[in-house]
């Protein structure tokens, strides 16, 4: 059976909602994880997070940071599921 370029974009929109709806974020196969510290400990973590997760295999970074009125350090970080 041949593929159609529709019948691909069908699969991948059924794909998109099943993940919506399981809560795995936008289905587009990163991790997402949100954080709010003093910014301190919020680059720490930061830092524990990419020793962990280097960003040559699980392509990991900020996705999104702000500093709250209070001082604290609202971030979201992102990573591959899995290097394999």
């Amino acid at each position: 059976m041949v593929d159609r370029p529709r019948d691909l974009a069908e699969r991948m929109a059924r794909r998109r909602k099943a993940a919506a709806e399981a809560g795995e974020g936008a289905g587009d196969g990163y991790l997402r994880e949100t954080f709010t510290l003093p910014r301190t400990a919020a680059r720490e973590r930061a830092q524990a997070f990419f020793a962990r997760y280097p960003k040559a295999g699980y392509m990991s970074e900020v996705e999104h940071w702000r500093e709250l009125p209070g001082g604290d350090i609202q971030f979201t970080m992102r990573r591959l599921r899995s290097a394999d």
